[in-house]
């Protein structure tokens, strides 16, 4: 039997990773968590149409400390999802393609999602 040492592909112990792929890979479960978030999401309002009690359930987790905190992480989530896809589409434009420009976008997707987690936070609690 041929048995051949070397790597099929790149593994983990050498390939250098980039904010590229960093960030394709986190929009990809971004994108999963999402789906079963807008899932849930319809489910919850499927019980508001049920009536007020089967909503009190609900309103006490979301009201409790990791309800607000699988709210906030949700709010990122999406920031995070809407401002990678804005990247995206720059890219289908065809924009955006020059490495420096790609890795400054890549880190402005990034870190623009936690300002507007912040930004909707202050918002919600009528901050602004």
């Amino acid at each position: 039997m041929y048995n051949n040492k070397n790597p099929l592909s790149p593994h983990l112990e050498i390939y250098k990773w980039q904010i590229s792929s960093l960030l394709s890979i986190t929009h990809r479960i971004v994108g999963v968590i999402n789906i079963l978030a807008i899932t849930l999401i319809c489910i919850w309002t499927l019980f508001l149409l049920v009536g007020e009690n089967s909503y009190e359930p609900i309103e006490l987790f979301l009201k409790s400390f990791f309800g607000k905190f699988i709210i906030v992480s949700l709010c990122w989530t999406f920031s995070f999802h809407i401002l990678n896809e804005i990247r995206h589409l720059i890219w289908d434009m065809g924009y955006g393609f020059d490495l420096r420009v790609a890795k400054i976008t890549g880190v402005l997707a990034f870190f623009g999602s936690f300002v507007l987690t912040i930004l909707f936070y202050l918002i919600g609690k009528n901050i602004f």
